[in-house]
């Protein structure tokens, strides 16, 4: 009898995992799609394509909000069992609260890894061929960059005349050892500027120690010691543009983690993505319990109103502290590992109080 009952609430609390998440699917697909559409409105691409990136962009969207969805399913999950007596059935067949709360807390934690190994290396091949796919139509596909092992190279156009950088590295906001060379619309070099470092975290870099070279006269040098460059890049560009860690999977992040360091990705962004990932599966568990605080413990119709809207308030919490914390930790404000565990550790400290209540029920 006992795997019967367990049956019924795991497949149970699936199958409302899977409506909720085609309800956030649809929602995402009428949004993007717009975003898509304004995108491709001044090139001749018909509608096939933006609803093809849109439909490879939702899956890794659905992954970010996960935690919610997982959320919103055990609410719906608790009330309906409330509202049909099925609550009442299952005590009677002796399943307390606790049991039951455990058994779907159980259940979103084997879901969050299943997803880590299994669904996200799909997503983010997704979001990988999105990327490649978009990038063939983007504006600025003029302009290119190159992060690898022997360095930043950088290529801008400005107005008819071409721009080549090169750095030795990129270290959180400065590029080291640069050399820019700018050259005429007959690709003839015309200068070239030297520099020690630039801080690049506005697109008016500021470069130090500089050195300029006026190729089109003899014998002209000119040094500075602060020289400002207009750049079509800061270093948020240069992150989101070509270090999209969304297209990398859990399954690559732990077994080519000194690859992709090699590659020129900053070890702190990959430490920071692989404990997000790892926290996942605590993440579903916990908004289970969470879920279950705020549906469990009311009585009536009215109460079941009044708890979800407070859950909706918390969900909107979460989501800002959970933002807020990982800012922090890109600040150095908090240390990394830190910044991403700290709502995972709020909502445990919260749950753990909250759950004893839920047994007394």
């Amino acid at each position: 009898m006992n795997k019967i009952v367990n049956r019924y609430l795991v497949f149970g609390f699936l199958k409302v995992i899977i409506n909720v998440t085609l309800v956030f699917v649809c929602l995402g697909i009428i949004l993007n799609l717009f975003e898509e559409i304004e995108f491709f409105k001044n090139l001749n691409t018909g509608i096939e394509l933006p609803f093809m990136l849109t439909m490879l962009f939702i899956p890794n969207l659905i992954l970010k909000l996960l935690p919610f969805i997982i959320f919103i399913s055990a609410m719906y999950f608790f009330i309906s069992i409330k509202i049909n007596k099925d609550l009442l059935s299952l005590k009677i067949f002796g399943y307390s609260n606790l049991r039951i709360v455990s058994i779907l807390s159980i259940t979103a934690f084997l879901f969050g890894i299943v997803t880590l190994f299994a669904i996200n290396p799909v997503t983010s091949a997704m979001v990988k061929y999105y990327e490649q796919t978009k990038a063939k139509y983007s504006k600025d596909t003029d302009h290119l960059v190159s992060i690898n092992k022997n360095g930043v190279w950088i290529k801008e156009n400005v107005g008819n005349k071409f721009r080549i950088i090169t750095a030795k590295n990129l270290d959180k906001n400065f590029l080291s050892d640069i050399t820019i060379y700018s050259l005429n619309s007959n690709y003839q070099i015309t200068r070239r500027i030297e520099s020690k470092s630039a801080d690049i975290s506005q697109n008016k870099w500021l470069l130090k120690d500089v050195v300029i070279f006026d190729l089109t006269k003899e014998s002209d040098l000119v040094k500075k010691d602060d020289f400002y460059l207009d750049s079509v890049y800061d270093i948020n560009k240069l992150n989101s543009l070509y270090r999209n860690l969304d297209t990398i999977s859990f399954i690559e992040l732990i077994s080519e983690f000194r690859l992709l360091t090699d590659k020129g990705y900053q070890k702190e962004l990959l430490k920071e993505q692989l404990h997000t990932f790892l926290s996942l599966p605590v993440f579903l568990f916990l908004m289970v319990l969470l879920a279950s605080i705020f549906t469990v413990n009311s009585i009536n119709k009215a109460q079941n109103i009044y708890y979800i809207f407070i859950s909706i308030i918390a969900c909107a919490v979460i989501y800002y502290f959970k933002d807020l914390s990982i800012a922090l930790a890109q600040t150095d404000r908090v240390p990394l590992i830190a910044g991403v565990w700290m709502p995972v550790i709020a909502i445990a400290l919260f749950c753990s109080i909250g759950i004893i209540q839920i047994n007394e029920k």
